[in-house]
């Protein structure tokens, strides 16, 4: 039954509040009708609400699956691609408290819908630097590029050079150098993703309370279960769509692309990282548009009326102020709220459950957004995969993985009726044995690639020595080489050569990405002299282990996936059911703040710090300076990344245990009470049968910051 939200708005208005003592007068087929209307409007705002869900989700994962493509097309490090990563939470931080305190009593649909207007500007917002910066330029020797003049790659003289072929290239340099003010175009990207955290600040708070407020209590749990689940097609799309990106370059459109030298595999490539932002801006225009014409109430349903409490969760409250527990008047004025703020905020911080397990969650979640956050880059620098395929592998195997993790959570909490205390077990259990699994991950990893002057010497040992020291040897001695370039080649003894310079190659022959040099004194260092020690472009491929060891990673990866996500509806109900009906919103609205301020900020920051410690060569700008990381040693990389995320995990599990001994030491008490009174014996807390989370919200999946991309 369709009905046009004009319709909707008007019927709504005028049938919001039913006095109970003509209820017994109704007839049937007005009940009936009533119920009808009341269903067409929650599944409006429910079909909207999961739209948005859709295009949030999936903004915020192609984010993710761009982090390395941002952080070579600006030349920056990852620990500032983490700020630029975290300013996200930065947005949300700003307007959290606001908007799901003062925003859950107001006009909840039509604030929804300005965050999604915000939050598209922010989007396109991040491409913008793309039409206003020069054109990407990548490392590259003279003598690769499409040219009529052969220059040699090892310049044992300038007189051996052209003086206007070497004069060009100076002054291609030259103005590349005056155009370097464009790198600081990053902050725009920046300051786009602080609008998305603004926008998508009162979707979840806001969205999930109103379902929670107008459905049918059977229905809700489907409800909410629905908005999630659908959610994490969102992160699907977003990867897949980073995976198609990543594969056109950067400025496709506006250069010929038979004149690259570089392709998809190389470390300097640059996919076209802002179309997909321009598509995500674009998908969150449109989902916007239908919270525009929804009302600001809808009528109760009438099982819902005069619902309070459940015994399980009155259970967990305390008892103390009870007169708050009465509903607010539907015309409240802005003073009259704000005087109610800090006993709200009191009353929460006084929940010891609520405060254990939001430490829990504070060291979780700074594991996991670290974790996912690098999760592209660490598939790309220790497996040697592209962008394109570590995008299309996370889009299509670890997100289902979470989203079936999320999905079994809250079946096992349905069919097992399982109680608070129940639930605070699966969750812990759930993260004990997924971080267990993740302590496998440390045997999954591939040996460093022999780079001559960085991991193995030109003499093919093991490199013991500083690093960018041992760039130049006796082979390329009599070369004008610099050891900030990189252009790397692969040499036909297997190792990979910063430049066809440091290789000591004097002749070359074709052009672009079909170079080959020839005579490499370095090269030949390793071959017998009946052979010629020729490279070609481009680095030399990982050990033959290593496809292997990617397999299985990927394997380990999806169980340890699925593992985490299990316990996420268990947590959040939990969270739910120990905190006060009516300080819901507020509850989640600080629980997701301290999350974002205590993990989501600074957990990208201090994960790429890490990272950059693990750096064995770095990228220089034309005019001197540091640019992004080109190698990174791969045993240090593995031991950084997964220790930082094994040892945030293992703090949380403690926290985890607080939290279940509290409820075990607040909940025998009780039961003792409850039984000795006979009165309310359906709370015993070891009692299957009647002890039971309510049903609207037994498969409801959960809600964590950036929960669509934990992988």
């Amino acid at each position: 039954m369709e009905i046009s939200p004009k319709e909707n708005a008007q019927y709504f208005s005028n049938n919001t509040i039913l006095p109970v003592d003509r209820s017994s007068f109704k007839s049937e087929s007005s009940a009936s009708k009533e119920k009808q209307s009341c269903c067409g409007g929650i599944k409006i705002f429910l079909g909207a609400l999961s739209f948005v869900y859709f295009a949030k989700a999936l903004s915020g994962s192609y984010l993710k699956s761009t982090i390395t493509q941002i952080e070579r097309r600006f030349d920056i490090p990852s620990s500032l691609v983490g700020v630029i990563d975290g300013s996200f939470e930065i947005g949300n931080l700003l307007t959290i408290i606001l908007v799901s305190y003062f925003g859950a009593k107001l006009h909840r649909p039509r604030i929804i819908g300005a965050g999604c207007l915000i939050m598209s500007a922010g989007t396109f917002l991040i491409a913008m630097p793309q039409f206003f910066m020069g054109r990407y330029r990548y490392e590259r020797f003279p003598s690769t590029m499409n040219s009529t003049v052969s220059i040699s790659p090892c310049l044992q003289d300038k007189s051996q050079t052209p003086l206007s072929a070497l004069e060009k290239f100076q002054a291609k340099i030259n103005a590349g150098c005056e155009k370097e003010a464009g790198s600081s175009m990053w902050i725009y990207v920046l300051l786009g993703n602080l609008l998305r955290g603004i926008g998508e600040t009162p979707i979840q708070p806001l969205g999930i309370t109103y379902i929670d407020d107008y459905a049918i209590e059977e229905d809700a749990a489907l409800y909410i279960g629905c908005v999630q689940t659908l959610a994490i097609i969102g992160p699907i799309f977003g990867f897949l769509l980073g995976s198609l990106c990543a594969k056109l370059y950067v400025d496709i459109g506006f250069v010929d692309l038979d004149s690259l030298t570089i392709t998809h595999k190389d470390v300097q490539w640059v996919g076209a990282w802002w179309l997909g932002y321009l598509i995500a801006g674009a998908i969150s225009v449109v989902a916007g548009i239908p919270f525009w014409f929804l009302p600001k109430h809808l009528p109760k349903p009438e099982g819902r009326k005069d619902s309070s409490t459940s015994s399980e969760q009155s259970k967990f409250i305390t008892e103390d102020n009870k007169e708050q527990h009465t509903s607010y008047q539907q015309q409240v004025k802005i003073g009259e709220m704000a005087k109610d703020f800090l006993p709200s905020l009191k009353n929460l911080f006084g929940n010891p459950v609520y405060i254990l397990y939001l430490c829990a969650s504070i060291l979780h979640f700074n594991s996991l957004i670290g974790m996912v956050t690098y999760k592209p880059k660490y598939i790309e620098q220790q497996y040697g995969q592209t962008s394109s395929k570590t995008n299309f592998v996370i889009g299509l195997i670890n997100i289902p993985a979470v989203a079936f993790g999320i999905f079994s959570g809250g079946l096992i909490m349905k069919k097992f009726r399982i109680s608070v205390l129940g639930a605070a077990k699966l969750s812990l259990g759930s993260s004990f044995f997924g971080y267990l699994l993740l302590l496998s991950l440390f045997a999954m990893g591939c040996e460093n690639s022999d780079v001559a002057g960085l991991t193995v010497s030109y003499h093919g040992t093991k490199q013991m020595s500083g690093y960018e020291q041992g760039l130049f040897s006796d082979c390329n001695s009599d070369c004008m080489c610099s050891q900030n370039d990189w252009d790397p080649i692969c040499g036909e003894n297997g190792i990979t050569y910063v430049s066809a310079c440091l290789a000591g190659c004097q002749a070359s022959n074709g052009s672009g990405k079909n170079t080959v040099f020839f005579n490499c004194s370095c090269v030949g260092i390793l071959e017998s002299p009946s052979r010629s020690s020729s490279a070609v472009m481009g680095p030399c491929q990982k050990g033959n282990e290593c496809p292997k060891m990617f397999l299985y990673f990927l394997v380990t990866s999806v169980i340890t996936s699925y593992t985490l996500s299990v316990g996420g509806t268990p947590g959040y109900m939990l969270l739910l059911r120990c905190i006060k009906p009516h300080l819901k919103s507020f509850a989640l609205g600080i629980y997701t703040l301290a999350v974002r301020v205590l993990a989501g900020i600074p957990a990208p920051v201090y994960f790429g710090v890490a990272i950059d410690t693990t750096c064995l060569k770095w990228g220089s700008k034309r005019c001197g300076g540091r640019g992004a990381c080109r190698l990174y040693h791969s045993s240090t990389l593995r031991y950084m990344y997964l220790g930082l995320t094994l040892v945030l995990g293992t703090m949380s599990i403690f926290f985890s245990i607080a939290v279940l001994w509290v409820l075990r030491k607040r909940s025998a008490p009780q039961n003792e009470t409850l039984s000795a009174n006979g009165e309310r014996g359906t709370c015993v807390t070891n009692s299957r049968k009647d002890n039971f989370f309510n049903s609207d919200h037994l498969i409801q999946t959960t809600y964590w910051p950036e929960k669509e991309t934990r992988l």
